[in-house]
């Protein structure tokens, strides 16, 4: 799944968190959505401006930013940025 057409991110949108297709639904949103157990069609019956494809892209996207974040000893690595982890 090409997620490049679906996911926008925008400095002005929602912060510049990635949206769906330049809605004020977030990447986060709809991850947090499967994450309680909703269904891709019970979002897509609250949310009916979304597309099983728009679903698919979130999925490919959140995958896509796992690979390239890697765990480095007791840091995260987001490409060229470090983040100390809490101990």
């Amino acid at each position: 799944m090409n997620f490049k057409n679906i996911i926008t991110i925008k400095a002005g949108k929602r912060g510049g968190q990635p949206t769906i297709r330049n809605m004020r639904i977030t990447v986060y949103d709809i991850l947090k959505m499967l994450a309680s157990g909703m269904s891709k069609k019970e979002i897509i019956k609250d949310f009916p401006e979304l597309t099983i494809d728009d679903i698919k892209a979130v999925l490919s996207y959140a995958s896509e930013r796992e690979r390239l974040s890697t765990s480095v000893g007791n840091e995260i690595t987001l490409r060229s940025k470090h983040i100390p982890q809490a101990s």
